[in-house]
């Protein structure tokens, strides 16, 4: 909704009687681009009336009659290239939007060159547009995609970090957060576990907060903003977490489909990208081998199968996508043979006694047309990103970890020594058997004896292993001490329903071979039962000494 509302120039969208928008066009930064890209498609934008979006640093042709909305970070280049733009007079008019808050000596520097250029006039609006986050789904952001390992766990917890540089990250991430809470259009209660990173990002978030509150004639949560948010009762919990309280469970090998996708593919801002396999056909001997296709395919709310089938375990979805593809079939082929009743040859009686009760019929499969083209994109979208998948899963044995990693984090009997998985040449590749052993080294109550130890770096080793993140977390588990308490994931493994073979019907173009169907169990990882304590308020040694932040409670001190 921010975004409409600022390409319509930051009136509501109104639905006036002609319908036609106001041609204009968008210009944006790589930070505008990760933002609109996920939520807006090119026939949206059109629909808005943006003809061209272009990058801010491309080379871009005047277009003297054409209004143009900026959306770019309030940056040192940025604004520089912007006020060449105005010295060179390249369009109509100009609103510019930043995507977080601009300082006042940035929006001097653009007066000024908007004077210099003689184009005061032509700078029509000027907003702080507060969204700096990129949303993926309804109830799910993320705060960058560019430059994102600036903000990274290794970030934070690199041994050589200077104050200077964890002040900077602490501010980005407080800065995406701000955002975020002035787009919702409420204020947040805080809850953050003590001593941490967590802890800095709440102190420093509940400032801002609270500084904005105070200044009640430009407070952003006050007014006609966006949303009903000052008058709903209910207000946000906003739980921080340092990612150290669990470190097994972003390591762990998955079982659904969106996570495997995110895992095994390469997978970004809702888009994945495929080398397309060119079959098995031979080429003629002494021709070049054929080039790969990169296909990308966007995963998005509007795909049905994907909304319905992320959260299921692969067998699953291998399952869905077929019977697709079979009712697909059968209503294609339904057309097909209304097309052939309706050429209608000669004057019999047969046939028009029948055309009046197909005319019906056929006009349904005519308007259903469309919608069964849609379904047969969708069909071909998911059978080549499960086929990808798959793959990865028979080469790597993604399934044999999948089930080892859940019966050692749920501490029980392992039917394979560990040793033999980390040694078995055709099981996965070494970032696999590394993630394994970690996790193992994670989740055992007592670290493995030195000599253990050992063997199992020989293994690694021998493996093609790189052994830095194990020396990584040796230091951090004696840090922690966390042998004193090792994260419980509950006891649950999942339960296998023998191969796959039986369950797939032989018509499937799956070929799950081999591969176990293994159903999930309810996991409850530590994060799920932090935020379950918190929002229960129940009393648990776990959160128990959790910090309380409420930006809106006057402080006795204040």
């Amino acid at each position: 909704v921010a975004l409409k509302r600022m390409l319509n120039f930051n009136v509501p969208p109104v639905k006036n009687s002609t319908g036609e928008p106001v041609w204009k066009i968008l210009i944006y930064d790589r930070f505008g681009q990760d933002i609109i890209s996920p939520l807006l498609s090119v026939k949206e934008l059109r629909d808005m009336g943006i003809t061209l979006h272009l990058l801010l640093h491309s080379d871009r042709d005047a277009i003297p009659d054409v209004p143009a909305v900026y959306f770019v970070m309030p940056t040192e280049e940025n604004i520089d290239r912007m006020c060449q733009d105005l010295r060179n007079q390249l369009y109509e008019s100009y609103y510019l939007n930043f995507i977080s808050a601009i300082s006042r000596s940035k929006l001097e520097d653009i007066a000024n060159a908007a004077i210099g250029a003689n184009a005061v006039t032509q700078v029509a609006k000027v907003f702080d547009q507060y969204l700096n986050f990129i949303t993926l789904e309804d109830d799910m952001f993320v705060l960058c995609n560019q430059n994102k390992e600036l903000v990274s766990y290794r970030a934070i917890n690199r041994p050589d970090i200077t104050d200077t540089e964890m002040e900077t990250i602490m501010d980005t991430i407080v800065d995406s957060l701000f955002c975020f809470f002035v787009t919702l259009g409420a204020i947040p209660i805080i809850r953050c576990s003590r001593g941490t990173a967590a802890e800095m990002v709440a102190v420093k978030l509940d400032k801002k907060l609270r500084e904005n509150l105070r200044d009640a004639r430009n407070s952003l949560f006050t007014g006609d903003t966006l949303g009903a948010g000052q008058f709903s009762f209910q207000r946000p919990l906003l739980v921080l977490v340092d990612r150290n309280i669990d470190l097994a469970t972003p390591l762990h090998h998955t079982w659904t489909y969106q996570a495997l996708v995110h895992d095994v593919l390469d997978f970004h801002l809702n888009r994945v990208n495929l080398e397309e396999s060119t079959g098995m056909e031979s080429s003629p001997a002494g021709a070049r081998p054929k080039k790969k296709n990169k296909k990308s395919y966007d995963l998005t709310a509007s795909d049905k199968f994907w909304q319905k089938h992320k959260g299921s375990p692969f067998p699953e979805v291998a399952e869905s996508v077929q019977q697709e593809l079979e009712s697909y079939r059968a209503q294609e082929d339904e057309v097909k043979r209304l097309k052939s009743i309706m050429g209608i040859e000669g004057e019999d009686e047969g046939a028009i006694s029948m055309l009046s009760d197909n005319t019906a019929k056929l006009t349904s499969a005519v308007s259903s047309l469309p919608e069964l083209l849609e379904k047969k994109r969708l069909i071909d979208l998911h059978t080549n990103v499960a086929t990808a998948v798959l793959e990865h899963i028979k080469s790597r044995k993604l399934d044999v970890y999948f089930e080892y990693e859940e019966k050692i984090m749920s501490k029980s009997t392992l039917d394979k020594s560990l040793l033999d998985m980390i040694s078995d040449p055709d099981a996965g590749t070494p970032e696999d058997k590394m993630r394994l052993f970690l996790i193992y080294y994670i989740s055992s109550a007592q670290a493995p004896s030195e000599i253990d130890l050992e063997q199992y770096k020989k293994a690694l080793m021998d493996a093609g292993c790189n052994l830095a993140p194990l020396s990584y977390i040796k230091q951090w588990k004696a840090f922690t001490k966390m042998a004193s308490a090792p994260t419980s994931y509950g006891n649950t493994t999942p339960k296998p329903l023998g191969l796959f073979s039986r369950v797939m019907n032989t018509g499937s173009q799956f070929v799950m071979e081999g591969v176990k169907n293994l159903v999930l169990k309810q996991q409850n990882l530590p994060v799920t039962r932090i935020l379950d304590n918190l929002m229960e308020m129940k009393s648990n040694p776990e959160t128990d000494d959790y910090r309380y932040f409420d930006p809106k409670m006057l402080r006795g001190s204040e």
